[in-house]
């Protein structure tokens, strides 16, 4: 079909124009194949998927619980934004627990506003204990007396489950009191109150009335029931959060990334460390057990969080109970894929959010596949996985450890490869129980779209070496089909695009197979985004900041490929989380106005050539790039950022929308609710 005449009588310029556009065809029927692939998956797996019964999961609490440490890398980051992520850490089910903020902003700032501003996250685990320390102390001490009442004696059931029913009760109170005294100034804050506090309240709420009439396990004594629950309701409270920062030590790592943060870290676990001071800087060195200065505490399992994510209350307790199933020895990570928070107020961030929810549907069909990857927002690690795949290189003199690769700036997908080269398998939970920002304005999803295109072709090789290395490369094809996809198709799919719309294809290739590929792919996808709760409309919306997005992700592409020219890894992109607008890069404005001058023009000699076809697909996109460029990036803010940038200079940006004082407004720790209320006061 699209061989031509001309061709066949030795055109060689149309066999080329001939042979691209084919490879081009044959990359976006692939692109629409992975997809239509990995909603089947998902959908088999969402219609599988029987959650474990919570009376299942409370056995944690049997037992001395797998310890777990609870990770969260920041830069930079708003306290408050900060706050919340560890609050949601705070209140996870899980008995045996502790979170550590690794600070990583320079320890030592001059700039007024940096030093205040790491001041506060330095205190934020003092205002989390605050606020967390009278019910810990209250349910600790119910638990401590209970222990004594069945030293001394036979239980008497129906008194023990009063005791219980009151406890909890108070609970609720306490859960719901928090929410109504929680700041609410954006829509994070909105599903912080509803999916935690709100989430808890209830539960706890649930589980006071169940206790009213649940009988006790077949098999199982009331006092070892009862033991159950007041452990669950004494380790409510009960973690230990403090900070650390890598860069106040001279022979850790101090590479730009968020990987290094993390390694720094990682390195230390399990054992006690002193600081000593030398003339060449603060070091840290080990000492002896329980007399450190840092005592960096034993974890078999890890959750790595960034710092503007939630993940819901039961995230721990499901997924390490998935870690120790039967079978799952070899199951390295476990994760939900994160997804948008809900109910964004600005068109860029909504949108942007529908793809990452998306996201979420593809990931989980890949688990499907068994092409799972490490998606590093949030993600449970087994700590024996990690020391399987470190390596220790040197770093200004000093030993260093990586067991999260660094040498591209998306370091959980290369140590996805990594982890399978070993024989470790990576899973997807398929529940919703993580959720991140989404970037607000277009300056600041330009640095992270950036980010996530740049690595993927350097990563490739690595790939290819272990589908082809050793026996069973034919199973493999399932994993390798979408696999290579995903590192592959920013680069394929944003240059394909780019080169259709520039060529003036012949007569022979103006066809309606174009449209026709694609239409598959466009009705499911609006499809699923009606399932998310996204309108139909949507799908042009997404369209167009995909066509936005193009200089943006070939930007990201053409780091990658100076990256594996010039070996220099790339410094990490941080995403900005500010309130005010985040001015855009001016080379990629310029370059979006560029190709819309390109498409119009090209257009317009496509009409004129009476090449119809190619002539409405330009015509058409350059009527969604415009669309795109007035509600994603503005007209009038486009034309500051590139006048400003191109001069040297930083453009006025619209102000914070919220005060200094919206981190002090934490809830007040001084609210007393440790009293037996009556039910109906309980929300």
């Amino acid at each position: 079909m699209l061989i031509t005449g001309d061709v066949l009588s030795g055109d060689w310029a149309s066999l080329a124009l001939n042979a691209i556009f084919s490879l081009i065809m044959t990359v976006l029927i692939y692109g629409g194949l992975v997809y239509q692939l990995s909603r089947l998956s998902y959908l088999f797996r969402a219609r599988q998927h029987h959650p474990v019964n919570r009376r299942a999961l409370d056995r944690v609490f049997d037992e001395t619980a797998p310890p777990l440490s609870i990770l969260v890398p920041s830069y930079k980051e708003e306290p408050r934004i900060v706050f919340t992520t560890l609050m949601s850490a705070v209140f996870q089910e899980y008995p045996n627990r502790r979170i550590v903020l690794l600070i990583d902003d320079p320890p030592f700032p001059t700039d007024p506003d940096d030093i205040h501003q790491l001041d506060r996250n330095r205190d934020i685990p003092a205002k989390i204990r605050a606020l967390i320390d009278p019910p810990c102390h209250q349910f600790q001490s119910a638990f401590e007396v209970f222990e004594n009442r069945v030293e001394r004696g036979p239980l008497t059931e129906t008194e023990e489950r009063r005791h219980l029913q009151d406890l909890y009760q108070q609970a609720a109170y306490w859960f719901t009191a928090q929410k109504e005294a929680w700041p609410r100034q954006d829509h994070v804050d909105v599903l912080f109150c509803k999916k935690v506090l709100a989430a808890q309240a209830a539960s706890m709420q649930e589980r006071c009335k169940e206790l009213e009439t649940c009988p006790v396990p077949a098999g199982e004594s009331f006092a070892v029931f009862a033991r159950r629950e007041y452990c669950r309701l004494a380790s409510l409270f009960k973690v230990e959060v403090t900070t650390f920062e890598r860069k106040r030590f001279e022979n850790l790592s101090h590479e730009p990334n968020k990987a290094m943060n993390l390694n720094s870290y990682i390195g230390l676990i399990g054992k006690s460390w002193r600081e000593v001071r030398t003339p060449d800087g603060l070091m840290l060195e080990p000492g002896e057990p329980g007399a450190g200065d840092i005592e960096a505490a034993d974890a078999t399992f890890l959750i790595t969080l960034d710092a503007d994510s939630i993940i819901l209350p039961d995230y721990a307790l499901r997924l390490v109970h998935e870690m120790r199933r039967p079978g799952n020895e070899r199951l390295a990570v476990i994760q939900t894929p994160y997804s948008a928070v809900p109910d964004a107020p600005g068109t860029l961030e909504r949108i942007a959010g529908a793809t990452t929810d998306i996201q979420y549907i593809i990931h989980q069909g890949f688990t499907g596949w068994q092409a799972t990857y490490w998606v590093g927002a949030n993600a449970l690690l087994r700590s024996t996985a990690l020391h399987t795949i470190v390596q220790h290189e040197k770093e200004r003199g000093y030993t260093v450890s990586r067991y999260i690769q660094d040498r591209t700036v998306i370091e959980d997908t290369e140590s996805s490869i990594d982890l399978i080269d070993l024989g470790w398998t990576l899973h997807n939970y398929p529940e919703r129980l993580a959720y991140s920002a989404t970037p607000p304005d277009f300056g600041s999803l330009l640095i992270q779209r950036r980010r996530w295109a740049n690595g993927g072709l350097i990563i490739l090789p690595k790939l290819l070496r272990y589908l082809a290395r050793g026996p069973g490369k034919l199973r493999r094809f399932p994993q390798a089909f979408m696999r290579i996809h995903y590192l592959a198709s920013i680069a394929l799919v944003n240059a394909g695009l780019l080169i259709i719309l520039a060529a003036p294809l012949t007569n022979a290739i103006q066809s309606i197979w174009l449209p026709l590929t694609a239409l598959p792919y466009f009705a499911l996808y609006s499809r699923d985004l009606i399932g998310l709760g996204y309108r139909v409309s949507d799908i042009l919306r997404v369209y167009a900041l995909n066509l936005v997005l193009i200089p943006v992700n070939l930007g990201g592409v053409a780091k990658s490929l100076n990256q594996a020219w010039t070996k220099e890894k790339i410094p990490f992109g941080r995403t900005p989380k500010v309130q005010g607008r985040t001015a855009s890069a001016p080379f990629y404005v310029a370059a979006i106005y560029l190709i819309l001058a390109h498409w119009l023009i090209g257009a317009g000699f496509d009409f004129a050539s009476e090449r119809w076809v190619h002539g409405v697909f330009a015509a058409t996109n350059a009527a969604l790039l415009f669309y795109g460029l007035v509600i994603f990036v503005g007209l009038r803010e486009s034309i500051e950022d590139m006048t400003a940038g191109f001069r040297g200079r930083q453009p006025e940006v619209s102000p914070p929308a919220i005060g200094e004082a919206q981190f002090e407004s934490v809830p007040d720790p001084s609210l007393k609710p440790f009293q037996v209320v009556p039910s109906k006061a309980v929300g």
